[in-house]
């Protein structure tokens, strides 16, 4: 039987495996050959000697030899691809062989008592010829081979010694030579089949370490080492994985869908920020538990970095929207760390292929968008991207192809809002507003470019270019006037923006704290030490800060202790709920907040006189919003300001009416 049909795991061929698997590819040739020279034998006697003799007994030793030929050519059992199993058959096959070899060699030498010096000589050549090819069969079994050479060599040669005849004597010794040397060059090649065999096991076996090494480094580069889920780069090779099984070319509506979710943790942030990383991290490796547990199936998931998870289901939106729903209801089960419990939120985006994208790309990027809308209107909610939303990414991306040729220095305008002291009503301050008119595209509303500057890298350039501006209206404006200017999170992130910053402040010789400078708590996620490093350093230049849409975030209280801030903006979101009671307290119990941070107050977002009246009540100084003024270029400001000055008196009679 051939060696390559024998089925064993590379490595798993100890030696007396190896040497049986050998033996048994040269067995049926030895057998073949005694039932060959058997037969022959008693034929050229047949007529010579006794019938048992030329009949019965090769008749049972033809029987026996074909009972173990076939049993040789069965394919070896498990117990025989053993180390104890294949020892057990070779010492087997050993004493059967000889016991076969001295049945074989008293046969034939009995035979040779009958005929005449012709029938005699084939007796010497039957016993000769057969021994030797067996000695040959029987190489990979030394002592096998040494045990039947012996064992036939010495009753031929003592046959061949008595018989008197010189050529059978020539013969006998001739042939225990050639038999002994036989055995010498036999016992030397088993001896170089033994270092073969061992040579390959200890390759083999490196190989399987240098194997399992390749798969240990290759597990560990698509691992994540704080939750044992997998990575970004296993997250994106499945992706491509399930994209090549489908064939993006394929009718859409003959392939089978898949949806692409992601995952993304709501307050995490603040959790982090307040008990610190080694806390954070820990949150971190529960709920990667916890979404571990229900992975498998058609549920692929993987953390995809910072408290960002990625999840492949196999399978239509209709699955994957209740199944990506219960990994986010999983998440915001409470969690409990050092006797504390903590419970976080989690929202969802998910695209589906073929129809949001038929690449690892787009899918991932709808997924993307998908969530981003999802925390933008329904915080903790699960939503599969939409039309609606695909049509919303062509708008941005005619707005990016349109900022990338667009002449900014030209193009981009500063409108500014008042904002006025309630006491007084009159202008105490203007926020800085940006504005831009595309040749292209017309009028663009700020959030959609700003948003677009960001992703594309060039906020930093959008900035500086407003603020150029900002601060040649400031520079027309009244000298108690401040201007309000917003910076993102790339302006805090970037030294070469803040010092930019800082020199064009003082080339103007505008009096710094004629500016405030307005964050948002959105803003300060990235890094909030960076962030805390940038606004103090403009702070001890004598600018001032400001939080901006205070409330709307998770992170609010965290910001106000640890920022260096001067002003507080609170969203006009509160402005709406001044109609209820509680969100009368609510206001108040902000307005006291900041009392007791020595933090000055702006309510945003004052449509109504009666609102305008509740937060003078409430204590608030400062308002800003369309009842007071909307936004405008620096000249309509300034006339607006020139007719103020003008009803000043009834401007005043209702700000003491508002505080009555």
């Amino acid at each position: 039987m051939p060696f390559s049909r024998i089925h064993l795991p590379p490595g798993e061929q100890p030696l007396v495996v190896a040497t049986l698997l050998h033996f048994r590819r040269q067995v049926p040739w030895m057998y073949t050959l005694l039932i060959i020279n058997a037969v022959a034998l008693a034929y050229t006697h047949a007529n010579l000697a006794p019938r048992w003799l030329t009949h019965a007994i090769p008749a049972m030793l033809i029987l026996l030899i074909a009972s173990r030929l076939f049993r040789w050519l069965m394919p070896p059992t498990p117990d025989m691809l053993t180390e104890n199993g294949a020892q057990r058959v070779i010492r087997q096959s050993t004493i059967l062989g000889s016991v076969m070899a001295v049945a074989f060699v008293a046969w034939a030498l009995s035979l040779g008592a009958y005929g005449g010096p012709y029938e005699q000589g084939h007796v010497v050549v039957f016993v000769g010829t057969t021994v030797l090819c067996c000695l040959f069969c029987l190489t990979h079994l030394p002592g096998a081979a040494a045990a039947v050479g012996t064992l036939v060599s010495l009753p031929l040669v003592t046959y061949c010694l008595v018989s008197g005849n010189p050529v059978f004597v020539a013969v006998g010794i001739n042939l225990a030579l050639v038999t002994v040397v036989f055995l010498v060059i036999l016992r030397d090649a088993h001896k170089v089949f033994q270092g073969l065999v061992m040579s390959r096991n200890a390759l083999i076996v490196e190989r399987q370490q240098a194997q399992r090494l390749s798969d240990e480094n290759q597990q560990l580069a698509h691992t994540d080492p704080l939750t044992g889920l997998p990575n970004r780069r296993f997250f994106f090779g499945a992706l491509e994985a399930l994209l090549a099984a489908r064939g993006t070319a394929a009718d859409s509506a003959e392939v089978a869908p898949f949806c692409v979710g992601v995952l993304d943790l709501d307050r995490f942030k603040a959790i982090n920020d307040t008990y610190g990383h080694v806390y954070g991290d820990r949150l971190l490796d529960a709920i990667g538990h916890r979404l571990a547990l229900r992975a498998g199936g058609a549920v692929t998931i993987a953390r995809l970095g910072g408290d960002e998870f990625g999840v492949l289901f196999d399978g239509p939106a209709e699955q994957a929207e209740p199944a990506i729903a219960a990994l986010c209801a999983a998440i915001h089960t409470p969690v409990a760390i050092d006797g504390m419990e903590v419970t976080l939120g989690c929202s969802a985006g998910i695209a589906v292929y073929p129809e949001a994208g038929t690449t690892a790309h787009a899918l991932f990027d709808r997924s993307d968008y998908a969530l981003y809308h999802v925390k933008a209107h329904h915080r903790g909610g699960c939503a599969v991207f939409s039309p609606e939303q695909e049509a919303l990414i062509r708008v941005e991306q005619r707005v990016e192809a349109a900022l990338q040729v667009a002449s900014l220095e030209r193009e981009l305008e500063v409108h500014y809002q008042p904002i006025f002291d309630t006491r007084s009503m009159t202008i105490s301050s203007v926020e800085a507003l940006a504005r831009w008119r595309s040749p292209v595209l017309g009028e663009i509303a700020p959030a959609t470019f700003i948003a677009a500057a960001e992703r594309m890298g060039i906020i930093n350039r959008v900035t500086l270019i407003l603020f150029g501006k900002a601060l040649e209206g400031l520079a027309a404006l009244p000298d108690p006037i401040a201007l309000s200017f917003n910076l993102s999170a790339q302006d805090l992130m970037s030294p070469a923006t803040m010092r930019e910053i800082v020199r064009m402040i003082v080339a103007t010789n505008v009096a710094p704290r004629r500016i405030v400078f307005e964050v948002t708590e959105t803003s300060l996620v990235t890094d909030m030490a960076t962030a805390r490093e940038a606004l103090q350093r403009l702070r001890s230049f004598g600018v001032r800060t400001a939080l901006d849409d205070f409330g709307t975030g998770y992170s609010s209280l965290c910001s106000l202790h640890e920022l260096p801030l001067d002003i507080l903006k609170v969203d006009r979101t509160f402005v709406t709920g001044m109609a209820t009671g509680s969100g009368r307290n609510m206001v108040s119990a902000i307005r006291n907040l900041a009392q007791s941070l020595s933090l000055e107050c702006t309510m945003e977002g004052i449509e109504t006189e009666t609102q305008l009246i509740e937060i003078s009540l409430a204590g608030y100084r400062y308002a800003q919003g369309f009842l007071l003024g909307r936004p405008m270029p620096i000249d309509a400001l300034l006339m607006t300001m020139r007719e103020q000055t003008m009803q000043l008196p009834e401007a005043t009679r209702l700000g003491v009416r508002g505080a009555a």
